[in-house]
C-alpha cells in the first residue's frame, strides 16, 4: 500500500475542539472521549500514530481552515456533515447519527417543555454549532425571541447562564446535552429535535487517499463491533 499523505510522516494530526463531551473530554489532564478513542483505533488500523491538536478559536467552523493551511491532517470533533462544510473539506463516511436537543432550567422555567414554548425566550448557541440552523429557523418563524452566541469553547459559561436564568434555553447535539446536564440538577434535556445529522471525520479536499484509508478503517471497526463498544462507553 502506498504511504499515506500526512503532514508528519507516520503521524495523524487530528484537530478537536475541547470541551465537547462526550466527544471531547479531559479527564485528569488526559484528552479522551468518543472521538479520541475512535481516532486512536483508526490510527491502529492504518498504521499511524494519533496526535491531538486542540482547536481553541471561538467559531467552530474555523476549524476547517487548518486543513487547507496544513496545520493538521483531519478534524474529528463531533462534526456534522453539512453541504456548506463539504465545500471546504472532504468527509469520511458517517460514524454516528444524532439529532439536536433542547436543554432548559426545569427549576426556573418548568413550563418550557419544547421549542413551542420559546416565543419569549433567549436561546444560547455555540458559534458554529449546527444547532444554530434550528434556532435561526425558529426565530425567522417568530417562535423564538432571540439567539445569544457563545464562543465554541465557552459551553460551560453557556450552561452557567442557563442555571442563573440569564437565558431561557440551550440547544446542542443530544449526546452533548445529555452529558452536560448530568451534574447540573436544575437543568434537563426536555426535547430531542430530530435533525438526523450524520457525523464524520474531515480531511483536506485534495487528500482522498487518506480519506479512503480512514473509510476502510471505519468499516472494519464497525464490523468488528468497536464502534458499538464506543457508543456503549460514551453515549449510553
Amino acid at each position: 500500500m502506498a504511504a499515506l499523505q500526512t503532514i508528519e510522516a507516520g503521524t495523524l494530526l487530528v484537530a478537536s475542539a475541547f470541551p465537547d463531551p462526550p466527544f471531547e473530554v479531559e479527564q485528569e489532564g488526559v484528552a479522551t472521549g468518543f472521538d479520541a478513542e475512535l481516532m486512536r483505533a483508526v490510527c491502529g488500523q492504518i498504521g499511524l500514530r494519533w496526535q491531538l491538536t486542540k482547536y481553541e478559536d471561538d467559531d467552530f467552523n474555523g476549524i476547517f481552515d487548518g486543513l487547507r493551511t496544513h496545520s493538521y491532517d483531519a478534524v474529528a470533533s463531533g462534526t456534522t456533515i453539512t453541504p456548506e462544510r463539504e465545500k471546504v473539506a472532504l468527509f469520511s463516511e458517517p460514524y454516528l447519527e444524532s439529532g439536536q436537543s433542547l436543554i432548559v432550567n426545569t427549576t426556573r422555567t418548568p413550563h418550557i417543555t419544547s421549542t413551542a414554548d420559546l416565543v419569549d425566550q433567549v436561546v444560547g448557541i455555540q458559534i458554529g454549532n449546527t444547532s444554530d440552523i434550528v434556532a435561526k429557523e425558529l426565530k425567522e418563524e417568530g417562535k423564538l425571541a432571540a439567539i445569544r452566541y457563545y464562543p465554541y469553547h465557552g459551553i460551560l459559561h453557556l450552561l452557567d447562564d442557563l442555571t442563573a436564568g440569564r437565558i431561557g434555553a440551550v440547544m446542542n447535539l443530544l449526546p452533548v446535552a445529555t452529558w452536560l446536564v448530568k451534574d447540573r440538577p436544575d437543568l434537563d434535556v426536555v426535547q430531542e429535535i430530530h435533525t438526523n445529522e450524520f457525523l464524520g471525520i474531515a480531511f483536506a479536499p485534495d487528500n482522498r487517499g487518506l480519506r479512503d484509508a480512514v473509510n476502510t478503517a471505519l468499516r472494519s471497526l464497525r464490523e468488528g463491533g468497536a464502534i458499538d463498544r464506543l457508543k456503549r462507553r460514551w453515549l449510553e
